[in-house]
């Protein structure tokens, strides 16, 4: 009888303070992404105003992955789960998948932003609501075309190919972020400053400020697991592994990050924390 047909068990025996703390610690760090995500995701559904900008329609996309991952995350950090091509328990590539979501949301919308304070008159021609929907619409399809790959092909083929592809991505992306992040910095601290007062001009660099922090944020939690991927490649040799996704410490932190984002959204925009705290808060405390 193998372990799988034995049935799941928690991350860690909890025969231990120490497990059950790890076993707590996970159990929250799913209900907050879930619940944060999803207050922040109403707040944008219910304001006209919100939904008329771009920008939230990334938020809503990054929003929509987490509250996915932190789903997912009850099953493949909760239990004894080890999300592999080999594993009998493995999600068939679905939950990771999701957490790239979030990355390439946040990436598009940091060309997004540049675009929109580079050049605010061919931005406002080109990216119109559709296109800008169309964008997101595209990198769904194609990050759930690659689970489709993944899951129809040999296990070692798609080995091959998602490590190479993930080898090669994660070095243009994150050199791309990284980039676009110090672009995006010099313009909100040079340019913008020399545009006179105007209501306009105060929110295009809090938009560009909030995009800045919420990627500075999300390269600090996926660098160490993208500079452990990237040393493994050139080594040639496995990368170590832990027992489980729920006790891997470089799969946690993209998942604390999922929390942090939805956090980073609402300090840095007042419309949007205006509404999260005037109507959705204010509505589940009246009706809790």
């Amino acid at each position: 009888m193998n372990n799988y047909s034995v049935g799941l068990s928690t991350v860690l025996p909890l025969d231990s303070f120490g497990n059950v703390l790890m076993f707590l610690f996970n159990i929250v760090l799913a209900a907050a992404i879930i619940s944060l995500n999803i207050s922040v995701f109403i707040s944008i559904i219910i304001s006209k105003a919100l939904r008329s900008e771009n920008r939230f329609m990334y938020m809503l996309s990054t929003c929509f992955s987490d509250i996915c991952s932190g789903v997912s995350y009850y099953y493949v950090g909760v239990l004894d789960v080890r999300d592999s091509y080999d594993s009998p328990r493995r999600t068939y590539y679905i939950a990771p998948t999701f957490m790239g979501l979030s990355y390439m949301a946040i990436l598009a919308a940091q060309a997004d932003r540049y675009h929109a304070v580079a050049a605010p008159y061919k931005y406002s021609q080109r990216m119109t609501r559709n296109r800008t929907l169309l964008v997101i619409l595209s990198y769904w399809v194609y990050a759930f075309v690659i689970v489709a790959v993944n899951n129809l092909v040999t296990v070692g083929i798609a080995k091959k190919v998602t490590g190479i592809g993930a080898f090669v991505g994660n070095i243009f992306t994150v050199i791309i972020m990284i980039g676009l992040n110090i672009r995006l910095f010099f313009i909100a601290k040079f340019q913008l400053e020399r545009e006179p007062p105007s209501v306009e001009r105060d929110n295009k660099r809090s938009s560009v400020y909030l995009i800045i922090v919420v990627a500075v944020f999300f390269l600090g939690a996926w660098l160490p697991i993208f500079i452990h991927i990237i040393i493994c490649n050139f080594a040639g040799s496995t990368c170590y592994s832990f027992k489980n996704e729920g006790t891997d410490p470089l799969r946690i932190l993209p998942r604390i990050n999922a929390v942090l984002t939805p956090l980073l959204y609402v300090r840095g925009c007042t419309a949007l924390r205006a509404i999260l705290f005037g109507k959705v808060w204010r509505f589940c405390c009246r009706h809790g």
